[in-house]
């Protein structure tokens, strides 16, 4: 039987006295019971005695690793978080040691600095994992590969380790991190989330470690970063395929010493960041080709979430389609029409390319064109649906003995898809009681776009448009 003590504890394993020492009393400054161990034998005895909140373990140590230890732990005390003391820039150690299911892990010498955040965030995370379950409802979709991502983000929310998210554009990439992150022991901190190719390549350094008052033309005052914003938090950097080589070496650093340097700075600073990446680009690719270094890779890409294709778990549309059908019905304050049966089915089958975003603009789309009731196949109106038409309409066409040539029935189609282009203005334009702008917005298109296709149509006047233009 393990024994309970009203204070946290922590099991201490290195074969340095002098560190052992270090290490003991910084936990009891901090009301943390410790109990150390010179050796893998000596921390598997004491971990049969007692229940522990923490381990910290040195990575080499006679008669075994600190990845023996880890691996004990994870088969025989489940939830226990290890946080592994590395050798001085030693990041293959650092990133074997996280692969193997470490917390986090410690760069020797030791700072206080950044030993601190990792014992509050590992206590946090052992009360946490007492009071609640991980929050991931808003992953829609009973298939099997998004049971998967919401077992995934269950485990990766109990580790500091950097993940990587791969997968297509709109397929939730950033939804996970956040999740990650919210259900993580950094859930209080803050989320940071930068999309990497939109920063210009001259004001990258600055914007991720900030900069000096005058350390270049307009800095007119001192202004933090975003590794300063996200201090003990997350920050999550989408489209890092996009940094440029020069920054990838900067990032590197700042993930390997958990330090940075403000732009114009002469001093370093410690800052505790967990980092997320994504990109729908192959990094496996691209360092094959030079433009992305590989040992940035393999310190980002300790743990790979793959988001899958929308078309790759085609179950789950409908469910999807109609919470966020619900969303925009809520957020437009109307009524929710009815998504038919055959509209669904009619879903389900569709590629999507743009994954969950394709969906949701769709159905915004459709919520314009509907009669507010029911969402119908016709109301969807995307590029699929126009080759549903050219079909069916040419095989209207043909049973016609009335019209025998190519041409004509070309004639046909035109006519018959102008007039479900006109529908669907007519209805746009009755849901935003006339107002052209909210109109083109809803069907997806500029103003500049609507008012000549209105022109063309025979829907309203050139100099009519031109007044609201104006």
């Amino acid at each position: 039987m393990l024994l309970m003590t009203q204070n946290p504890t922590c099991l201490i394993v290195d074969d340095e006295t002098d560190i052992r020492e270090l290490l003991t009393m910084t936990l009891e400054r901090m009301d943390v019971d410790t109990y150390s161990a010179s050796n893998i034998d000596e921390a598997k005895a004491l971990l049969k005695q007692r229940a522990y909140a923490l381990c910290l373990t040195d990575m080499q140590m006679p008669g075994g690793t600190g990845l023996d230890l880890v691996n004990y732990i994870n088969e025989f005390h489940p939830g226990l978080p290890v946080a592994v003391i590395t050798a001085h820039a030693s990041a293959e150690n650092a990133v074997s040691a996280l692969k193997a299911g470490a917390f986090d892990y410690l760069s020797k010498p030791i700072s206080l600095k950044q030993l601190r955040p990792v014992i509050e965030f590992a206590l946090k995370l052992t009360t946490q994992s007492n009071i609640k379950s991980p929050n991931v409802l808003e992953m829609v979709g009973d298939s099997l590969p998004m049971a998967h991502v919401r077992s995934m983000i269950a485990k990766l929310a109990r580790s500091q380790a950097p993940v990587y998210i791969s997968g297509e554009s709109g397929s939730g990439k950033e939804l996970a991190a956040k999740l990650i992150h919210s259900n993580s022991s950094r859930g209080e901190g803050a989320f940071i989330a930068v999309n990497c190719g939109a920063i210009p390549e001259n004001l990258m350094e600055s914007e991720f470690f900030g900069y000096k008052k005058g350390s270049f033309t307009g800095a007119s005052q001192d202004k933090e970063g975003m590794f300063q914003a996200a201090n003990g938090g997350t920050l999550f950097l989408d489209e890092v395929a996009d940094l440029p080589l020069a920054m990838q070496v900067k990032l590197l650093r700042a993930i390997q010493e958990k330090k940075i340097r403000m732009v114009g700075g002469t001093t370093e600073e410690a800052v505790d960041v967990r980092i997320i990446s994504a990109t729908h680009k192959n990094l496996n690719d691209m360092m094959e080709a030079g433009q992305f270094r590989q040992d940035l890779y393999y310190r980002l890409n300790v743990i790979q979430l793959k988001m899958p294709a929308l078309r790759d778990r085609p179950d789950d549309i409908p469910l999807l389609a109609n919470l966020l059908l619900a969303k925009l019905c809520t957020n437009q304050n109307i009524p929710l029409p009815e998504i038919e049966a055959d509209t669904q089915t009619y879903l389900s089958k569709l590629q999507f390319p743009g994954n969950v975003r394709e969906l949701e603009n769709m159905l915004e789309r459709a919520l314009a064109m509907s009669d507010g009731k029911t969402i119908t196949i016709e109301d969807l109106g995307n590029e699929n649906e126009s080759s549903r038409f050219h079909n069916a309409t040419t095989s209207e066409t043909l049973n016609k003995a009335s019209f025998n040539s190519e041409q004509t029935q070309d004639l046909n189609l035109t006519d018959y898809l102008e007039d479900v282009e006109k529908r669907a203005i007519v209805k746009a334009l009755e849901k935003t009681n006339n107002n052209k702008t909210a109109a083109a917005k809803l069907l997806g298109v500029s103003f500049r776009t609507l008012r000549y296709r209105l022109a063309k149509l025979g829907l309203a006047k050139e100099s009519d448009l031109e007044i609201e233009d104006d």
